[in-house]
């Protein structure tokens, strides 16, 4: 039937897919970041409109 046996440590990557508050917390961090740093870059690079007299 149904055996116990232990096969080692549990892996690093499994661990972390096996958490799924870290998943939900980087699926939320990573792209905000990343779309904040892009947004900040592009505002950078808007040229600056000329002082007309």
């Amino acid at each position: 039937m149904h055996e116990n046996r232990e096969d080692g440590p549990i892996p690093a990557g499994q661990r972390f897919y096996d958490n799924i508050f870290l998943l939900l917390v980087l699926g939320t961090v990573v792209p905000t970041l990343v779309y904040t740093v892009w947004g900040l870059i592009e505002i950078m690079n808007v040229p600056k409109l000329p002082i007309v007299p």
